[in-house]
């Protein structure tokens, strides 16, 4: 029982300790508008907020979401070629899966998403 209030006491002391010391280390003094301001890869942060979005850096970021997550789908499909649990069907998904990304590829080339500048 003793080895238990001394656990709880030492884990409650050490927790005020370490709020303290972040709350000391975590105040910042405020140096300017610039530096209190969050950076926003290339934005002006201290500008308006109704700026136009580039649509075209949005949708190439959105196909860069999806051809890396189809990486990650792919990566069991090439652990397992070769082996005897790749079987026909698997083959034939696996297939399917790369012809439709194929697809998408053309179809996103064709309308002109994949060109950064017009």
């Amino acid at each position: 029982m003793e080895k238990v209030v001394v656990s709880i006491l030492l884990s409650s002391v050490l927790g005020i300790v370490l709020l303290v010391v972040g709350l000391f280390l975590g105040f910042s003094v405020m140096l300017g508008r610039e530096k209190s301001s969050a950076f926003e890869c290339g934005f002006d942060p201290v500008g308006s907020s109704r700026v136009p979005f580039s649509l075209r850096f949005f949708l190439l970021a959105v196909i860069f979401v999806v051809f890396d997550v189809e990486i990650v789908l792919l990566f069991p499909a090439v652990l397992i070629i070769g082996s005897p649990l790749m079987w026909l069907g698997g083959c034939f998904m696996l297939l399917f899966f790369l012809l439709l990304l194929f697809i998408g590829v053309v179809h996103e080339w064709r309308e002109g998403s994949l060109e950064w500048e017009s």
